[in-house]
């Protein structure tokens, strides 16, 4: 954050040369110019680059109010939250204004009298970027006087008349005046609290009890919904969904790549989580999206994805706590402790109960193929399955450390595999070492080469 400007009043800030622009020609003015630049204004965004982002550039730059339909969990609040990297870092406003009115363009009557009263020497205020964007989750108890507006009973009782507009208290909206205002679930928000808002997007003023206040509010209005919520819990009514200009649909990261990087983004790791297993985890969820024993109206959220690999660290975390000396890196086993605890976040088809945990081990193994194949194609795996003879075992898991595991593996005759396996995934500490051999050893059991039997947090492979 840079120094707020030292312009203290409006004569000041007029002999400074500053240019009015409403709210839209400002977001417009600064998307053009970060793009002609070469530059993004969307930090933190992951998987919209071909697809949302240019939607959602045309729609600010025609100046529409828009919302963003999707499922859970696929970054539509997050998009919402990068706005206000588009407006000016500082704006000027009248000081005491409780609708942030611009000093050229008040809003209201009794600003318009401090301004003729005071003249140059009328006081303003800097607002940072940060104070205008205002979100609001819609709930069923929302009420108008949160979104617009009532009558403030305490200016009655000090003896101003109802229909002085200095009596009423503002609600969200209005004191959001040039700025952005956010709806979260707006198919969430009372239909009669959605009506309230036909005026403020339409003929950007407001109505309250009865009183028609003739405020030209300079605010952009973006919201979110969850396509089910048309029928199930709510609806956008139809007068409002023709108030916004555009109507976006938000997806899921449409590659493995995209999927790791929120995850790296948003995950709070608890230990080190080689890409590996994120790329197992992203896998994963990408099959889980596509499986018919899911409910995909309900959808898997990329919250899921970032759960998983928070749980995966820590398991390594309590791993290397238990085990001295143990390096805190994720493990092929640790995905095991994920999917155990995940079950919860995801809604299945209602003819698969009882099925459940049987879905969810067989579409990690899936995922687990594909990493395999993806990683160690072309490798000869003969003399680690040579190395079997029967008799000869490996245990892995949350009770082994890597040390102990790389210790216990069978030696390979005039081959370097091990180290092929490590180089491939660029494993470079034992933990890491341990993790591509486990993953092998995986590989060659769900290719029918090697047994595996688990239980109580260990696995043996033979």
């Amino acid at each position: 954050m840079s120094e707020q400007p030292t312009i203290r009043t409006i004569g000041e800030l007029r002999a400074s040369g500053h240019v009015y622009r409403s709210l839209r020609e400002e977001l417009r003015d600064n998307l053009l110019r970060i793009l002609g630049g070469g530059e993004s204004p969307w930090a933190g965004v992951h998987g919209f680059e071909d697809t949302v982002i240019p939607q959602f550039e045309r729609v600010l730059i025609a100046g529409h109010d828009v919302v963003l339909l999707g499922e859970r969990g696929q970054g539509k609040s997050r998009l919402l939250r990068t706005l206000p990297n588009l407006l000016d870092e500082w704006a000027p406003a009248v000081a005491g204004s409780e609708l942030n009115e611009h000093p050229f363009t008040p809003v209201t009557d009794a600003t318009r009298e401090r301004i003729a009263e005071a003249g140059d020497d009328l006081p303003i205020v800097w607002l940072h970027r940060s104070e205008r964007y205002v979100e609001k989750l819609s709930t069923p108890d929302t009420s108008v006087a949160d979104i617009i507006g009532d009558v403030d009973p305490m200016r009655v009782a000090e003896g101003r008349r109802l229909s002085d507009s200095e009596t009423i208290h503002y609600g969200l909206v209005p004191r959001a005046n040039r700025g952005i205002v956010a709806l979260n679930e707006l198919p969430d928000l009372p239909e009669r609290i959605q009506v309230a808002l036909l005026n403020v997007m339409e003929e950007r003023d407001i109505q309250i009890r009865g009183y028609v206040l003739r405020l030209p509010l300079d605010v952009l209005v973006v919201a979110s919904a969850n396509p089910e919520d048309y029928t199930n819990r709510g609806r956008i009514i139809t007068p409002l969904k023709d108030r916004f200009g555009a109507e976006i649909r938000t997806h899921y990261p449409q590659s493995v790549d995209e999927e790791i990087a929120v995850v790296r983004q948003e995950a709070n790791l608890t230990a080190e989580v080689p890409e590996t297993v994120l790329e197992i985890l992203a896998r994963f969820t990408r099959e889980l999206r596509d499986s018919t024993a899911v409910n995909q109206a309900s959808g898997v959220s990329a919250r899921f994805t970032i759960a998983g690999a928070e749980t995966v660290a820590a398991a390594a975390r309590r791993r290397a706590t238990i085990h001295e000396g143990e390096d805190a890196v994720a493990r092929f086993g640790d995905l095991h402790a994920a999917v155990e605890v995940l079950r919860g976040k995801i809604e299945f088809e209602a003819g698969e109960e009882g099925r459940e945990n049987e879905i969810l081990e067989h579409l990690l193994r899936i995922a687990t193929v594909e990493t395999v194949r993806a990683h160690f194609r072309g490798l000869d795996f003969g003399p680690l399955v040579d190395a079997f003879d029967g008799e000869r075992t490996v245990s892995t898991g949350e009770r082994i450390t890597a040390a102990d595991f790389l210790a216990n593996l069978p030696e390979l005759a005039e081959s370097n595999l091990y180290e092929e396996l490590a180089e491939r995934l660029g494993a470079e500490s034992d933990g890491e070492r341990a993790l591509a051999i486990e993953l092998a050893l995986e590989g060659l059991y769900l290719s029918r080469r090697l047994s595996k039997d688990r239980d109580a947090g260990e696995t043996v492979y033979g």
